[in-house]
């Protein structure tokens, strides 16, 4: 008795072995991979669709209302970054600021900054809302 010879397998020439590439998923996994991303897909739609978007409601960075911070600088303290978040100073007028105060003293009131170079009554006038009411100079120590 010959043995018999199945016609797919590599012992057969006629017809040659034809192996399946092996996949990473079962056809069942495959499935259920397929199934959550329609899932999140339909889901991510939903949201869109309930927060605007067709109609084009969904917000625009252009459209939310500009927020403003409030905050005040002590010209005698103040390091040249502070002073440059001024409007109207920039890093060479807030480095200045910071030169002439050492070199010259402390500024007694808002009003000696106009002997830094470059700040005139413009520039002072837009800085003022933003710094400290002066203490007196007769109630400070030692003057």
């Amino acid at each position: 008795m010959s043995p018999k010879v199945r016609p797919n397998s590599p012992a057969n020439p006629a017809r040659p072995h034809r192996r399946w590439p092996q996949v990473l998923l079962r056809s069942a996994d495959q499935l259920a991979v397929a199934v959550l991303t329609l899932s999140a897909l339909v889901a991510l739609a939903g949201w869109w669709i309930a927060h605007g978007g067709l109609q084009g409601r969904l917000i625009e960075l252009e459209q939310a209302p500009q927020l403003s911070a409030q905050f005040l600088i002590d010209i005698n303290d103040a390091d040249w970054p502070e002073l440059a978040a001024l409007p109207g100073v920039g890093e060479t007028l807030a480095r200045r600021i910071v030169e002439v105060r050492r070199t010259r003293g402390p500024f007694a009131d808002h009003g000696e900054l106009a002997r830094v170079p470059g700040i005139g009554p413009r520039t002072l006038s837009r800085m003022r809302p933003y710094l400290l009411p002066m203490a007196e100079t007769r109630s400070m120590a030692g003057k």
